[in-house]
């Protein structure tokens, strides 16, 4: 068997936005000094006369992203999601959300897959800091395909896109022809009658695996992507919900305020249903291998396996 692909979603970011840049001249894309990191040094390198590093200083940038989106440009600003979500969150809520502005937001480095960089940078918080602000689009790309299409969709929405990349390299899942991603809905990579587990990001791959696990101890799980984390696919979860009447939700972010919260929010209104919330616990992350800290923090196979596994 050939080995299974692995790439960043930060990479397919920064190649993304370079593709984008050859079609669309209103794209112009901003970097808070980390353009080796986040990969828009690859914009850069294709288009430098559209590339603008704003230094170390990302409220700044996104008061200038706001100007650029004013005056008829596209901005992409850019920096790890501690910055751009964390450090930033005034000038995004106040510059760029109140006013509606055209502004999408590359957050890289997100989690505790950031590894060694430690409990300051691994930003377990972004999803809900974005999503409880009103009209911010909210993505969460699993794989270098899906990450790719996020780029393309946010650039051909009219208004504010937070994206969410990761750092460490994770399996393509999404290469067949039939994929296809569209904002706002979510997607079936298994059917399953036993339960439902709905996940986000990184973990997505871990999931399936861990639904192979359970098939071999007889419980037959669907599983469901769910790449736009706001606006939410209601529909589908409800209707997943009632389907297999439990629900799983696994994510690389803190278990408040995230998808597990979000998919909390729509089963107790439109369809009460046991849930189990799997992510960060309400702890810092630390220092350490990024593929051990997912086993520590039992967001690998083996751990959301063992954790579903009880719940059932």
């Amino acid at each position: 068997m050939s080995e299974v692909k692995r790439i960043a979603t930060r990479e397919s970011y920064g190649n993304a936005l370079a593709e984008l840049g050859n079609e669309h001249e209103d794209i112009v894309v901003l970097d808070a000094d980390l353009a080796a990191a986040t990969k828009t040094g690859i914009f850069k390198k294709a288009h430098p006369d559209r590339f603008i590093d704003c230094g170390i200083a990302e409220a700044n940038m996104m008061g200038v992203a706001a100007g650029l989106a004013a005056s008829g440009m596209v901005p992409f600003a850019s920096s790890f999601a501690m910055f751009a979500a964390g450090r930033a969150f005034e000038q995004v809520r106040n510059s760029i959300g109140y006013p509606h502005l055209n502004v999408k937001i590359g957050a890289t480095h997100a989690g505790i897959s950031v590894g060694e960089d430690g409990a300051s940078h691994q930003c377990n918080e972004d999803i809900a800091l974005m999503r409880v602000i009103p009209g911010m689009v909210v993505l969460n790309p699993s794989d270098d395909i899906e990450a790719r299409a996020a780029v393309r969709a946010a650039y051909e929405h009219d208004g504010p896109v937070y994206m969410r990349f990761g750092r460490l390299a994770v399996p393509v899942i999404n290469d067949r022809p039939d994929y296809k991603f569209e904002l706002g809905k979510g997607v079936v990579l298994r059917e399953g009658k036993d339960l439902t587990i709905i996940a986000t990001g990184l973990p997505v791959c871990n999931c399936l695996e861990a639904a192979e696990k359970l098939a071999e101890d007889g419980i037959d799980a669907k599983v469901i992507n769910i790449h736009t984390i706001k606006p939410l696919d209601e529909d589908l979860i409800v209707e997943a919900a009632k389907e297999t009447g439990k629900v799983v939700t696994v994510e690389e972010h803190s278990v408040i305020g995230g998808l597990g919260s979000a998919v909390c929010d729509v089963l107790a209104e439109k369809a009460p249903t046991k849930v189990m919330k799997i992510g960060i616990n309400d702890v810092f992350g630390e220092s350490g291998p990024a593929l051990e800290l997912l086993h520590k923090y039992g967001l690998d196979t083996e751990g959301i396996y063992n954790k579903i596994k009880t719940f059932v």
